[in-house]
C-alpha cells in the first residue's frame, strides 16, 4: 500500500474511532465518505467505489463497536436489557438489506439514500427533542420491529445504527450516557449481520480488484481497525467527562457537509449514467 493511502486510513481510523467511543455512532458516517474518496483514489472501479465503502467501514466496526463497548461496559452505561430485545430484529433487518438489497442498487443510489440519512442524522442532533416523560421502550414485538429498521437502514448505509439507535433511546427515556453505550453495544450485531452480508452478496461479482473479501477491501480494512480500536477507549472516556449535547451540535455540521459529498457523488454517478 502506498504510504500516502498509509497515513489516510490511519487517520480516518483515528477520527472513527474516537467518534464511535464519543457518540455511540460506530463511525460509519464518517469512514463511507473518505473512504469513497480514497478508494476512488486507488482506482477502485466506479461501479462498486460506494459499495466498497459502505462494506469496509461496516467491516471495521465489528472491532470498533467491541473496543467502544468494552469501555463503557466498565462505567456500567451499557443496558444489556435492551441490547437483548432489539437484537434478533437487528440481526434480521441487517441480512436482508446487505445479504439482498444492497447488490442490486447501483452506487448513485447507494449514496443518495447514505446522503439522505447522513441528512436526517444531523437535523436530529440539532434539533435536540426531548421525549414525553411517560414514554417507555415498547414490548418485545415493537423492539424486534424497531430493532429490524435499525439494522435495515444500517446495511444500507453501512454506519453502525447509532444514527437511529441513540434517537430512539432517547425518544424512550434512555439517559444520554446509557444511550450511547447501548448503542455502542448494538454496533457489534449490526456490524456482525452486515459483514456477512456484504461478504455474501459480493463473492461472486466478476472483475473485483485484488484485496477485496466480497465488498469488503481488507488492506484499508486492517490499517481502520488497528487505529479505531486504539481511539476508541478514549472518546468513551470523554463521553463521560464532556458536554457530549454540545459535541453532537458540532458533529451535526461535519455530518451536513459529508452529506453533500455524497449527493456529489450520487449525481455525478447519474451523470456518468447519463441520467441527469
Amino acid at each position: 500500500m502506498d504510504p500516502l493511502f498509509f497515513l489516510a486510513y490511519a487517520l480516518l481510523g483515528c477520527v472513527a474511532g474516537f467518534a464511535a467511543g464519543l457518540l455511540g455512532i460506530g463511525g460509519g458516517m464518517l469512514l463511507v465518505p473518505f473512504l469513497t474518496a480514497l478508494f476512488t483514489l486507488q482506482g477502485l472501479p466506479l461501479t462498486i467505489v460506494v459499495h466498497a465503502a459502505i462494506a469496509t467501514s461496516m467491516a471495521s466496526i465489528l472491532f470498533t463497536s467491541l473496543s467502544s463497548v468494552r469501555a463503557h461496559h466498565k462505567r456500567g452505561a451499557v443496558r444489556w436489557d435492551l441490547v437483548l430485545k432489539l437484537s434478533p430484529g437487528i440481526v434480521i433487518g441487517s441480512l436482508i438489506a446487505s445479504g439482498a438489497i444492497f447488490a442490486l442498487l447501483k452506487t448513485g443510489w447507494l449514496a443518495l439514500v447514505f446522503a439522505i440519512f447522513v441528512g436526517y442524522s444531523a437535523v436530529q442532533m440539532l434539533l435536540n427533542r426531548k421525549p414525553k416523560p411517560s414514554r417507555q421502550m415498547p414490548g418485545a414485538v415493537g423492539s424486534g420491529a424497531a430493532g429490524g429498521v435499525i439494522g435495515f437502514l444500517s446495511g444500507l448505509v453501512g454506519a453502525g445504527g447509532g444514527f437511529i439507535s441513540v434517537p430512539f433511546l432517547l425518544w424512550c427515556n434512555v439517559i444520554m450516557h446509557q444511550a450511547v453505550a447501548t448503542s455502542a453495544a448494538l454496533g457489534f450485531p449490526i456490524a456482525f449481520a452486515n459483514t456477512i452480508g456484504y461478504v455474501w452478496s459480493g463473492w461472486n461479482v466478476q472483475d473485483l480488484p485484488a484485496g477485496m473479501i466480497g465488498y469488503v477491501y481488507w488492506p484499508a480494512l486492517i490499517v481502520l481497525v488497528f487505529f479505531s480500536v486504539l481511539l476508541a477507549p478514549l472518546g468513551a472516556k470523554v463521553a463521560h467527562s464532556l458536554p457530549v449535547a454540545s459535541l453532537k451540535r458540532v458533529f451535526a455540521f461535519v455530518l451536513f457537509g459529508l452529506a453533500a459529498y455524497m449527493l456529489y457523488k450520487s449525481a455525478a454517478s447519474f451523470g456518468a449514467l447519463g441520467l441527469t
